[in-house]
């Protein structure tokens, strides 16, 4: 039986931009597990009340229903062993950093950077919602949050231990991507496929990490589309 991942989308339903969701996508993949993606909006609340839960990623698989990206992964672990995701409770750990990296340290920076971009390519129908929420959380106008300039050099500082980590190698988890490249990752792909904004240098070993991780798994990230792709979407 085919799993199936409620996945937020935005102006086009094919326009998958959570960085969760991409998190579990990238972690399906890893499995080889085939999954239905189903679209979802922010104000689709109950579309997700049989999950009891209001927000994406939620994995129905047969009758089992997870929610949130980490225990989704060690969901996949547990049911599905091999090709591990977590592995031993150490790699487990470093995983968890990594997840609080992601969210607490690149996150916010990329969000400074790239807010006006994403308000653009959420669904009309979310963007009241999504403005609210966010100016509610940041104590001010998305406009006066936004300052690209400072979001990228608070990423530019958010980055360093990771370059320090990718200068020796290829990938967070060593010499093959898993559950903390994943849980990092998703964050690049949250600013590819809503933003046109170039966060990395060329030069950077977090870019050719970034190269190598779209081309992971028959190219996903690669091929995911994009803003840019959708004709008048971007402005």
């Amino acid at each position: 039986m085919t799993a199936v991942l409620y996945d937020l989308c935005g102006i086009d339903e094919e326009l998958r931009f959570s960085p969760f969701c991409w998190r579990v996508k990238y972690a399906l993949a890893h499995k080889g597990l085939a999954v239905e993606t189903r679209p979802w909006h922010f104000t689709d609340k109950e579309a997700l009340a049989f999950a009891d839960h209001d927000k994406v990623p939620v994995l129905v698989d047969g009758d089992s229903i997870v929610t949130e990206s980490f225990e989704i992964l060690r969901y996949l672990d547990r049911v599905y062993p091999e090709a591990p995701l977590l592995g031993d409770p150490l790699a487990e750990a470093r995983a968890r950093f990594f997840r609080h990296y992601a969210e607490r340290s690149l996150a916010p920076a990329m969000m400074r950077t790239i807010i006006m971009d994403l308000l653009n390519a959420i669904h009309p129908d979310d963007r009241d919602y999504f403005r609210e929420t966010r100016e509610k959380r940041f104590g001010r106008t998305l406009e006066e949050f936004h300052s690209p300039t400072r979001g990228l050099a608070l990423l530019d500082s958010a980055l360093e231990p990771l370059r320090g980590l990718l200068a020796t190698s290829d990938y967070i988890d060593g010499e093959a991507p898993a559950a903390a490249d994943y849980l990092v990752f998703g964050n690049f792909m949250w600013a590819r496929c809503a933003s046109s904004a170039d966060l990395v240098s060329n030069a950077d070993p977090v870019h050719a990490w970034i190269e190598r991780m779209l081309d992971q798994h028959g190219g996903l990230g690669r091929g995911a589309l994009r803003i840019t792709d959708i004709e008048g979407a971007y402005r």
